[in-house]
């Protein structure tokens, strides 16, 4: 089965009780459907005011649904389910993260899954940035005027909007990078104040298509060829299995190219699985360190 096949949601989703239609259209909901246009299933997060807007717009415009809120207990927990959805969907999932004190939380579940290479979108927020608009103490204390440098060193990019327009590109554009080989995550930090101000009619959303990720770069046919030759020529090749896809028909195209060059795999006990351990060809058990006999194979290799 395709990996992203059959991949609706299989919790329920708490629909709001229906109220009066909304007349007026607010900042977050204006970001609520850019992030419908993204087609991302689910916002994994730990509620907090910074967002109360965009939580709002997820129930109140959306439905919460397209995408559906996974409330969670902590915000390092909210990261690391959307970092395993990655892994086990190759499909990208957002989280949402409370101004500067949860973007603290999350920052080891960021880590990893930057060293994981997993894509995801985290969405945080701040403010208000108008100083003029902020609550006594309580404002002041989560509103960082760099809050993304938390997390700069291991997100692949990271924006701050300003406006209504600004913020479509900045998600589909953090998107759209997060998605992009070598992928990790992203952080889009969203002002309180753009989240509840009045914008009249909703602007127009851009064609997320414009946006996709580009396809993976493919080395030249004649280097393809002269790799093939080589390997064809090797009297005792060794393969050395490192991060692999969770395709189904990569993994037999692996142990198919394996068993035509009579070559020896190893594979890396910190990554998925890349080669039947129970294969005749597997050398070695997945390890941190060569045992004498597998260290004896790459030497003859």
């Amino acid at each position: 089965m395709n990996a992203k096949e059959n991949l609706s949601p299989t919790v329920r989703a708490e629909a709001p009780v229906a109220g009066p239609e909304q007349k007026e259209i607010w900042g977050s909901d204006a970001i609520a459907a850019v992030l419908r246009t993204l087609d991302i299933p689910f916002l994994a997060l730990n509620p907090g005011a910074s967002y109360r807007g965009l939580h709002d717009s997820i129930v109140n415009y959306l439905g919460n649904t397209r995408p559906q809120m996974l409330l969670c207990l902590h915000e390092e927990s909210a990261v690391a389910i959307a970092q395993g959805y990655a892994k086990a969907s190759d499909r990208m999932m957002g989280a949402v993260v409370h101004s500067n004190v949860g973007l603290m939380h999350a920052s080891m579940a960021i880590f990893n899954a930057w060293c994981d290479r997993m894509p995801m979108l985290v969405l945080g927020a701040t403010g208000p940035w108008d100083a003029a608009k902020r609550r006594p103490w309580i404002d002041w204390i989560h509103t960082a005027s760099d809050q993304a440098a938390l997390v700069r060193d291991y997100t692949k990019w990271d924006n701050q909007p300003a406006s209504v327009p600004a913020a479509y590109e900045a998600i589909l554009r953090a998107a759209q990078i997060a998605n992009t080989a070598p992928r990790g995550p992203t952080y889009v930090n969203l002002d309180a104040g753009l989240q509840e101000a009045k914008i009249g009619a909703l602007p127009p959303l851009p064609d997320a298509k414009r946006y996709r990720a580009p396809d993976s770069v493919l080395p030249a046919r004649h280097l393809v060829e002269g790799a093939a030759k080589l390997l064809s020529g090797a009297k005792h090749p060794v393969i050395l299995a490192g991060r692999v896809s969770r395709s189904e028909s990569a993994w037999k195209q692996r142990v198919a190219l394996a068993e035509k060059l009579h070559a020896r795999v190893f594979t890396d006990i910190k990554v998925g699985a890349a080669f039947p351990t129970d294969h005749p060809l597997h050398a070695a058990p997945p390890s941190t360190f060569l045992s004498p006999d597998a260290a004896k194979l790459l030497r003859e290799a």
